[in-house]
């Protein structure tokens, strides 16, 4: 069932208010965009640094294992 009106505007608190929108350019978009795939590259890159890291380290374990 859902919450009458004035219910709902008698607790404003309960939602928090939005930020004001801010219209941006198309160029402020892609800029924004580009921005946000060089952070997440950069964190992918450094996760693929510690796999290969790991990776090492199970190939030198196996040598060992294949060498007993």
């Amino acid at each position: 069932m859902p919450i009458p009106k004035s219910e709902a505007k008698a607790n404003p608190a309960a939602k928090p208010e939005r930020k004001p929108w801010k219209k941006k350019t198309p160029v402020q978009v892609v800029l924004e965009q580009a921005d946000k795939l060089k952070a997440e590259i950069a964190e992918l890159e450094n996760e693929l640094k510690d796999k290969r890291r790991q990776l090492q380290k199970f190939e030198e374990a196996r040598k060992l294992f294949e060498a007993v």
